[in-house]
């Protein structure tokens, strides 16, 4: 094989790499985003839903406070913003078991995000973990008449995506909201060709023509 053979033969190949490199890239990083989603970590803003079992004045949802503890009397003295809810299950139970041994609790976080745009209902929610871009714009109302379920931006923090919930809503089933998420749908174009352009046209030109016969005829 001659040199420049094996330089196109390399060439080739390393092209390959380059493409399959790129292929694989989204895949890796909606891995790595998927395994950070299913042990979040709550934020300032977000809620956490308490629930223990025959102790309702220790059950709620408890907001989580700018200095990263619960607002409530209890639960005050527990961090909980930027650590796994595995570790904030672990503080809690260390807390709780000051009150009763062996007691029994369940943790939820409640997520708060910004659903804005063509929405019916636009405004902060919080909502649970697991959520779907789909059901956050269904607990806003629905898209309006005007809403683009093709066109909805999501903002995460220092990243933005475009999602077409249209036509793909089963690609996204695997990614669910975030803590700050923005999820903005798209306004359609009011613009209608028959409407703002045909219908006018049409009535200018008979009412022209109207008027040239007019004349016509006097």
């Amino acid at each position: 094989m001659s040199r420049e053979e094996t330089g196109e033969r390399r060439l080739g190949l390393g092209a390959r790499w380059v493409v399959a490199a790129l292929l694989i890239a989204p895949f890796a990083s909606a891995a790595a985003q998927a395994r950070g989603l299913r042990d979040p970590a709550l934020r300032p803003g977000d809620m956490l839903r308490i629930t223990v079992w025959r102790h309702p004045e220790m059950s709620g949802d408890f907001a989580v406070a700018p200095d990263s503890t619960l607002v409530h009397p209890l639960y005050q003295a527990v961090k909980v913003a930027g650590a796994p809810l595995s570790a904030v299950r672990e503080r809690l139970r260390g807390l709780l078991v000051t009150y009763e041994q062996g007691v029994d609790f369940v943790i939820e976080p409640l997520f708060a995000v910004t659903v804005a745009g063509e929405v019916r209902q636009p405004n902060l929610y919080q909502l649970p973990q697991g959520t779907t871009f789909a059901q956050a714009i269904a607990r806003a109302g629905g898209p309006t008449e005007l809403g683009r379920l093709d066109k909805v931006r999501v903002i995460r923090r220092d990243s933005s995506m475009v999602l077409d919930l249209g036509r793909g809503y089963s690609r996204y089933e695997g990614l669910p909201i975030a803590s700050g998420d923005q999820v903005l749908v798209a306004r359609r174009s009011s613009f209608n060709l028959l409407r703002d352009v045909v219908y006018p046209l049409a009535s200018l030109t008979a009412a022209v023509a109207a008027v040239l016969a007019y004349s016509r005829y006097r």
